[in-house]
């Protein structure tokens, strides 16, 4: 199958990392930090209380709640005042919980397809996450990353890839977006009429999962980003580089 793609848009989250394991190290950095300068918070607060927070979180700051940032950052103030703690500690308790959230473990293929990739396209990122590229070190493969907090709304929103492809100055037709989730990232594409890339991983992994739904399909479907540069090589002559 053969298209004419000019950019690349990609999410991050079991896309190019797996996320539980970077939530968990974010979520023991957090306590790490609180059981040394927020003690009383540490002790109110272990982990399935803060999980029952960010559900209650969701409801509470509906406003907020497709921006993950802004949303983790009000938990954190709640945290800190409930447990008789400086709720002003709150930007720091998020810096130790970020560093911890961007200490990831990238999928064995991910850098050097993201390489081949970048060669090839402009590549940006779109995702509801807020791991920090630069802190991971891909900043230099990616033209800009996008979210929810700087867009205002979250994927399956057809406006935060409309704004990636309006910053990428390339029509949504040519710009190809490639993710994990059926819903968020490939449903979300298609509506927003980009082409869509389902990278399912769990293809020689565990039994592969089928694709879940009949009136939409992604484009292109690859278990790996590798498969998907192999493919964007042997286009000859689409999506080259401006």
């Amino acid at each position: 199958m053969r298209f004419r793609i000019r950019a690349i848009t990609l999410d991050l989250d079991d896309t190019i990392w797996p996320f539980a394991p970077s939530l968990m190290r974010a979520e023991a950095a957090l306590d790490a930090w609180l059981r040394e300068h927020a003690p009383s918070a540490a002790e109110r607060w272990p982990l399935h209380e803060r999980e029952r927070l960010r559900e209650r979180a969701r409801v509470m700051q509906a406003h907020i709640a497709h921006d993950v940032t802004a949303l983790r950052l009000w938990m954190f103030e709640h945290m800190l005042r409930e447990a008789g703690e400086d709720p002003s500690l709150a930007d720091s308790a998020f810096e130790a919980f970020l560093a911890g959230r961007c200490d990831v473990e990238h999928y064995p293929d991910s850098v050097a397809a993201l390489q081949r990739l970048a060669a090839k396209v402009p590549l940006a990122a779109v995702t509801n996450g807020n791991a920090c590229l630069r802190r991971i070190g891909l900043d230099h493969l990616f033209e800009f990353r996008i979210t929810p907090g700087d867009h205002g709304a979250a994927k399956p929103d057809p406006g935060i890839f409309h704004a990636a492809c309006t910053r990428l100055q390339v029509a949504p037709a040519e710009v190809l977006h490639v993710g994990d989730d059926p819903e968020m990232d490939v449903i979300g594409a298609a509506r927003a009429g980009l082409l869509s890339c389902w990278l399912n991983r769990s293809v020689g992994v565990r039994e592969p999962l089928p694709w879940p739904h009949d009136d939409v399909a992604p484009d292109l479907e690859f278990s790996t980003l590798t498969a998907l540069a192999d493919w964007l090589d042997d286009s000859a002559g689409l999506g080259e580089r401006r």
